[in-house]
């Protein structure tokens, strides 16, 4: 019989945490609070760590293809569309800011199906309200009544695991507000383009032929309430370089979204409690002026397999496992949170008048070379090697029996995302 894990959340952390757990042997249960299945959102720039723990799921080329349209960063501009920061499209600058743009459905659709192909069962309209952590080497772990040898939870920002587990650790508001939107068309968008004035930041880039997605980052206080957001938008960047208004006016006012933008300074104290591991927004809920949230959600995802799921597959403990987790991933994600703070500050938080003035005048004399350099702590990751099992008395087994599970089936995606080979390796 081989190991259980239940994973809270069935977003991008929970879907790929399901997946790696599930090649590696063991039998998942994901626990979804909504009715249906589906990802909430527009688009996003999946960036050259995201392809790597994409990849390291078990995708391959033709599904890598299939998630959007190959791009690069193209640098910063201010709002009457005067460059600040330019990198030129050179095979060295494509290695550093390549990304793929990305609809932020596609790749869940993708992660989804790959999690269905790997047998694990989807149970929908399933709040979590109560937990019981157990011990590594003793009791198992309880999630509303389901045993468990392992708890993921990865029910993001708003998190339940988290406010069950780690009280004292709650998300804040950043005072900002984001809009989104996908416009038909990209003509021109061969490179996101992102755009900085006072307390405001827009970004467009494209994510298929035919589909550009853009944001528009703002001061706002919270909870504001706006009848007309694409209204909104366009009077808020009313002036601001001409690809801004362009791609406003050609999107449908049906499909803009709005959302306050909220992170966790700081992150968890710890990744981990008892038999429970936290990933993704639940456990370091950032701000995306750096756009590595579902990056470092994948990366989570993945390394629940790699450094926790491989090692207790073969017989290893799960204490050191679950311990070597958190040295892995809380280092990491802790500094990409401080640098997106840092990167808010000097970018779209920083007030208007000279400031604007200094920090343009600076970033001009920047060279490419300085990009390239501090792009790879971010972006250069690569999955690391499975961890060896410490062996001893090997982690509890549970018996847990899977629900029929409740969940859409999702759309076709890419050529091979269908398969799960038994013994497939993670690495």
């Amino acid at each position: 019989m081989g190991h259980a894990a239940i994973v809270v959340g069935a977003g991008i952390a929970g879907l790929a945490s399901a997946i790696s757990l599930a090649r590696t042997g063991w039998q998942v249960t994901v626990l979804e609070r909504s009715p249906q299945l589906g990802e909430v959102g527009a688009g996003l720039a999946m960036t050259p760590n995201a392809v790597a723990a994409f990849r390291g799921l078990g995708f391959g080329d033709d599904d890598v293809a299939a998630l959007g349209y190959p791009t690069r960063a193209g640098g910063i501009w201010d709002l009457k569309g005067r460059p600040i920061l330019a990198l030129p499209d050179t095979p060295v600058m494509r290695r550093s800011v390549g990304l793929i743009g990305v609809h932020r459905r596609r790749l869940h659709a993708a992660l989804h199906q790959r999690a269905l192909a790997c047998g694990v069962g989807i149970v929908t309209g399933t709040p979590v309200a109560t937990v019981d952590p157990g011990e590594p080497e003793g009791a198992p772990a309880v999630v509303e009544g389901r045993e468990a040898d392992l708890v993921v939870g990865a029910d993001g920002m708003r998190s339940a695991m988290r406010a069950v587990l780690f009280p004292a650790s709650r998300p804040v508001y950043s005072g900002y507000s984001s809009w989104r939107g996908i416009a038909p068309g990209a003509p021109g968008y061969t490179a996101l383009q992102q755009y900085w004035g006072p307390h405001a930041e827009f970004g467009i880039v494209r994510v298929a032929e035919d589909e550009t997605y853009w944001y528009g980052y703002v001061a706002l206080p919270e909870r504001t309430v706006i009848a007309d957001e694409l209204g909104a938008a366009r009077e808020r960047f009313a002036g601001w370089a001409s690809p801004v208004q362009q791609v406003m006016a050609a999107t449908p006012p049906e499909v803009v979204l709005r959302h306050d933008v909220h992170h966790l300074p700081g992150g968890l104290p710890r990744y981990t409690t008892g038999r429970v591991v936290m990933v993704g927004d639940a456990a370091h809920g950032t701000l995306p002026t750096m756009g590595q949230g579902a990056a470092t959600a994948l990366e989570d995802g993945l390394c629940v397999g790699l450094l926790v799921g491989a090692p207790v597959a073969t017989g290893g403990r799960l204490a050191p496992v679950l311990d070597g987790f958190d040295a892995a991933r809380r280092p990491r994600c802790r500094a990409l949170a401080r640098a997106s703070v840092a990167s808010g500050h000097f970018g779209s938080h920083l007030g208007g008048g000279w400031r604007q003035t200094l920090r343009n005048s600076v970033m001009r004399l920047t060279p490419a070379s300085a990009i390239t350099r501090g792009s790879h702590a971010a972006m250069g990751w690569t999955p690391p090697e499975p961890a060896s099992p410490v062996l001893g008395t090997p982690a509890r087994r549970t018996n847990v029996s899977q629900e029929e599970p409740h969940t859409e089936t999702p759309a076709p995606f890419g050529k091979a995302s269908h398969q799960c080979p038994a013994g497939d390796p993670l690495a």
